[in-house]
């Protein structure tokens, strides 16, 4: 079975995001991911270098779990600035489609005071749904 988006009847439709996702088969979560390397190492301050490196720890813990990011049911993003955020929603966007692709999940995203590591300026956790 593939993932079913839920989108309720007469909702405006989502952009980057969808409102709900069913599926079914065993669960993969991908603990709270940051924008460095392998080695704990951060390559940039930018926040949309941060984003890129983030989503391509995601994909990589994925495919450790023999996932892939269209298994992606849900996202929650913890950033610490909102504004940097809101003025980079176009780069974030042509970022997470080159590494994610066209798959839009649910997602959250909350500004936090603070990340545990210093530098990071963003945090993704997720969560997937291998078929079986």
């Amino acid at each position: 079975m593939k993932h079913e988006i839920i989108q309720p009847d007469g909702w405006a439709k989502p952009v980057g995001y969808s409102n709900g996702i069913s599926a079914r088969g065993r669960i993969v979560q991908v603990g709270g991911q940051i924008g460095w390397d392998a080695d704990c190492q951060f390559h940039s301050d930018d926040f949309v270098d941060q984003v890129r490196q983030t989503l391509i720890n995601i994909v990589s813990v994925l495919e450790a779990a023999g996932a892939k990011p269209e298994h992606l049911i849900q996202m929650t993003w913890y950033f610490t600035d909102r504004e940097a955020y809101k003025s980079s929603l176009k780069d974030i966007g042509s970022v997470y489609r080159d590494i994610i692709g066209r798959h839009f999940p649910p997602m959250a995203a909350v500004q936090v005071v603070a990340l545990m590591e210093d530098r990071a300026k963003v945090e993704i956790q997720a969560l997937a749904v291998v078929p079986d």
